[in-house]
């Protein structure tokens, strides 16, 4: 199987953004590119992608979907959300987090609290959608599934295999390949 096949393969099967599944409609635009750096903090806990995912789509759902409105949501109101979602583990420190993220961003503040290296990944790989400038973004967690499929290691050439703009979904689709249990292969029904 060629590279192209690999490619295509792995878009059609995993090419899905955590962005995409958590329903942001991605867009250079503070209200899409909030959402996502709230879904970034909530991947940033030791918590399944799939809570983080569905505890954003909870957020969301009740309407915290710009600074302002987190901002001016109750604590208890936003830990009873990420309950709702599943993300039970670090509710209230995370609602408070979220909260103050809502405030930072207002406040133009550049540093956000709680969103570490892996948050800064998801960010940064979800962004490059809307921001070329940012691409090719390509972590190790992406390149580890590049490598698990026998593609290429290095960024460049990895971008070089898909349109930019099909670039944040494919570098989602590594990540999820990447966290495949090693028993399974990955381009198998």
């Amino acid at each position: 199987m060629g590279d192209d096949d690999v490619v295509g393969a792995v878009l059609a099967r995993y090419g899905t953004t955590y962005a995409e599944e958590a329903g942001i409609r991605l867009a250079d635009e503070p209200a899409p590119l909030f959402q996502l750096l709230v879904l970034a903090q909530l991947l940033s806990a030791r918590i399944g992608a799939g809570v983080a995912v569905a505890t954003a789509r909870e957020l969301f759902a009740a309407g915290w979907t710009t600074p302002a409105r987190l901002r001016e949501a109750g604590q208890g109101a936003v830990v009873r959300a990420l309950g709702h979602g599943g993300y039970r583990r670090y509710d209230e420190r995370t609602a408070t987090r979220l909260r103050a993220i809502a405030t930072l961003v207002l406040a133009l503040v550049q540093e956000v609290e709680g969103i570490g290296p892996t948050g800064a990944a998801v960010f940064l790989r979800e962004v490059q959608a809307v921001w070329p400038w940012v691409r090719p973004f390509l972590d190790d967690r992406a390149r580890g599934g590049a490598r698990r499929l026998g593609l290429p290691d290095d960024a460049t050439a990895l971008a070089g295999l898909v349109d930019g703009g099909d670039l944040a979904r494919f570098a989602a689709a590594l990540v999820r390949v990447a966290r495949l249990p090693a028993s399974r292969d990955p381009l198998s029904g």
